[in-house]
């Protein structure tokens, strides 16, 4: 009788275990994945993930991801419709990987130590932003900039037409923002026509066409 229920003990455990690998493995595998972008020494890493990651975790995201080194050269301007994560160190890199993206949840973390210039990066379609600033010294914020219950499959410039009316959505992020603690604030002006004409002081205003059935939103995020 003991070594029956010895082995009982034992044959449960295992079968415990056996359940709980397999539990495990298909959470894992039911998250969504997400993609995460970082440089590091003048290289950068993009990754897949179905885990959130530390901000600023380079070890990590290496070993919990599935991360490949790409050249910032063959990085095409491309539409994120799931979660989007950027960890950076400077606002050149950044404004390569962002400036004219296409995003609608990004979360931005500042990893480096070096004060940031005031520059403004356009992001389209944007509808909700997270930042972390200064290596997470500060709590996490977020705005949200619009949201939307079309489906995925849409156009994130248009994401809605009504009355034959193509409203398009374009953020101006400035950079700033990152430099010590301050609220993250953002304000929007509708039915703007022509950004050229509305904000001719701008920077790329020049770059937006003007269409009669177009009309932009435009958000400041500061």
């Amino acid at each position: 009788a003991p070594a029956f229920s010895a082995f009982t003990f034992w044959l449960a455990l295992i079968l415990a275990g056996f359940l709980s690998i397999c539990i495990t493995g298909s959470f894992v595998r039911s998250q969504k994945n997400h993609t995460l972008i970082f440089t590091k020494e003048n290289t950068i890493r993009n990754c897949s993930c179905s885990v959130d990651i530390r901000d600023c975790d380079y070890c990590l995201a290496n070993l919990m991801c599935n991360c490949k080194t790409v050249l910032l050269s063959t990085m095409e301007k491309t539409t994120y419709k799931s979660h989007l994560t950027i960890w950076f160190t400077d606002t050149s890199v950044l404004e390569m990987l962002l400036n004219f993206t296409r995003a609608w949840d990004l979360k931005l973390s500042f990893c480096g130590t070096t004060p940031l210039p005031t520059e403004y990066l356009a992001i389209w379609g944007l509808r909700k932003l997270r930042v972390n600033k200064v290596k997470g010294l500060f709590a996490e914020q977020s705005v949200t900039i619009h949201s939307s219950s079309n489906n995925e499959k849409e156009d994130s410039l248009a994401v809605h037409n009504k009355d034959r009316q193509m409203f398009v959505y374009i953020s101006f992020l400035d950079t700033s923002l990152f430099n010590g603690y301050s609220l993250l604030k953002s304000y929007s002006v509708e039915n703007v026509s022509s950004i050229t004409e509305h904000f001719p002081s701008l920077p790329y205003s020049d770059l937006f066409s003007t269409s009669d059935n177009r009309s932009y939103v435009v958000t400041f995020i500061y």
